[in-house]
């Protein structure tokens, strides 16, 4: 694939991964109530969705997406319920000071790479990146081989560490919340944003 097209695809794309969605609620709210442990399972389900999305779209398969309703509203709620459990444990978790151990995280990595997964399927978000904003500025089907297995690198890559970077940001702010009080008080806002991007999801 040209060099100008891949710079052109990286751009957009990081600029689509940072602005603000269920994903990055779900990051930033879940490192600032439980700290980094577990972050990069999830971002890597969350990573692997978008390229996910990424072959749909080069495949041209944006009208069987949108014929396959029931099927991705079901994905949909998958993720929408992950994000309500979330939301749960986090209003409901007794809080430690911030200058403790952070409480262990309630998934395995596996469990999480799939949650991140579940929610990066069903994200109405990236679902309009790749299917609806993409094709319009870049001609997905008629990409090689090649330049797919780019593309999927690149965005590997780019939503990895976009949403590191998130999580890096949240995780410094919350070295800042030293009382027990704070650290419950975070919990709950964590708690009704992520209720909040679940009510999103599910919904749109």
């Amino acid at each position: 694939m040209e060099p100008a097209s891949l710079a052109f695809f990286a751009a957009v794309l990081a600029l689509g991964a940072a602005s603000p969605g269920p994903a990055v609620v779900a990051v930033v709210t879940r490192t600032l109530a439980r700290g980094r442990k577990g972050a990069l399972a999830f971002i890597l389900g969350l990573a692997c969705g978008d390229v996910l999305w990424l072959g749909c779209a080069a495949l041209g398969l944006a009208a069987l997406a949108a014929s396959l309703g029931n099927l991705f509203f079901v994905i949909r709620l998958a993720g929408a319920v992950y994000l309500l459990h979330m939301a749960w444990r986090l209003w409901t978790a007794p809080a430690p000071a911030a200058d403790e151990a952070p409480a262990p995280a309630p998934q395995s990595g596996l469990g999480l790479y799939g949650a991140g997964l579940a929610l990066s399927l069903g994200n109405p978000k990236t679902m309009a990146f790749y299917l609806a904003l993409l094709p319009t500025l870049m001609d997905l089907t008629s990409v090689s081989a090649l330049g797919f297995g780019e593309m999927s690198a690149l965005a590997l890559v780019i939503v990895t560490l976009v949403l590191a970077a998130y999580v890096h940001l949240a995780d410094r702010a919350r070295r800042f919340i030293a009382s027990r009080r704070a650290m419950r008080a975070l919990n709950r806002v964590c708690g009704a944003a992520l209720a909040g991007a679940a009510v999103s999801v599910a919904t749109k």
